[in-house]
């Protein structure tokens, strides 16, 4: 009983880290996203190299923490398995997207991409609304009652 209480602690951890990088993640794109109309300017700059950051971070921490966490055997509950196999692949597809977009302005030279910055913003933005809907259906298969 207790290493099952342990596996539970252990994916609730992961979870909440998980939920812990999509807000900052989400806030920082909010941040980045007020800064329209994008110019040559330093705060542009900084925030989007933030956002970069920050954006790997939550997609690292969805897949090499909780996801490795159920692939690699520890979570035995098989709804949330289950549940996690069915999304993965659209997560791994807005990890694609998301690395695409780290690439392309990780390392922004003054200017060199601003004028797609808006369009790509705009659709990053929906990319990641897909892929909360995704982690949420993980999310709700851990917090759902035993039956």
């Amino acid at each position: 009983m207790s290493s099952v209480n342990e596996a539970r602690t252990e994916s609730r951890q992961k979870m909440d880290s998980l939920l812990g990088a999509r807000k900052e993640t989400l806030s920082l794109y909010s941040e980045l996203a007020a800064l329209r109309p994008f110019q040559e300017e330093d705060d542009v700059s900084v925030v989007l190299q933030e956002f970069c950051e920050t954006l790997m971070d939550y997609t690292a921490s969805a897949h090499f923490q909780l996801y490795r966490f159920i692939e690699d055997g520890t979570e035995r509950r098989a709804n949330i398995r289950n549940v996690a196999e069915k999304v993965y692949p659209n997560i791994s597809m807005t990890t694609e997207q998301f690395l695409d977009f780290n690439d392309k302005y990780e390392a922004e030279q003054k200017g060199q991409h601003f004028s797609s910055l808006d369009h790509d913003l705009s659709s990053l933005g929906e990319i990641l609304a897909d892929r909360i809907l995704y982690e949420d259906q993980v999310i709700t298969a851990f917090t759902a009652p035993k039956n």
